[in-house]
């Protein structure tokens, strides 16, 4: 669970209320931030019970910028989970979690997005962190003009 908040509405007091005004928090539910300096935005999220990590929409977020093209579009599918971040140039215009057990299920999120910030897939070079399966990088080339991985 996390949420990001422009770094000039941020205030670390309110950190949790932030977040609980996107999810349901329990009392016991601790809560950390990270800055994303490249997007003047601040991170809040939930640490699960025995973790101190980020989520992996951090990571993502954090690598976004590498993708060579202007409509940049980074994911990664990994325990369930897809984690997506599109940009164009040097504005974010989406950076979320999916629930997505198998990659029908992710591809749906990835096309959902794509179209709801009416952007063509047919110019889109899609990136992943992590190597795909030969099957699953095929089915994204129908789509999009490349596939690669950061």
């Amino acid at each position: 669970m996390f949420t990001l908040v422009p770094v000039n509405f941020f205030d670390p007091s309110s950190a949790r209320q932030a977040l609980q005004e996107v999810t349901p928090l329990a009392d016991s539910d601790r809560i950390a931030w990270k800055q994303i300096p490249r997007y003047s935005a601040v991170l809040i999220y939930d640490i699960p019970d025995g973790q101190d990590n980020p989520p992996g929409i951090f990571h993502i977020l954090e690598h976004l910028h590498e993708c060579s093209e202007y409509n940049k579009l980074l994911c990664s599918w990994q325990d369930g989970v897809l984690s997506i971040a599109i940009a164009q140039g040097r504005s974010l215009l989406l950076a979320n979690e999916y629930k997505a057990p198998d990659f029908v299920t992710a591809q749906y999120y990835i096309f959902f997005a794509m179209k709801s910030l009416q952007l063509n897939p047919e110019v889109t070079t899609i990136s992943f962190r992590h190597a795909l399966q030969p099957e699953e990088e095929m089915a994204l080339y129908r789509y999009f003009k490349a596939v690669e991985v950061l």
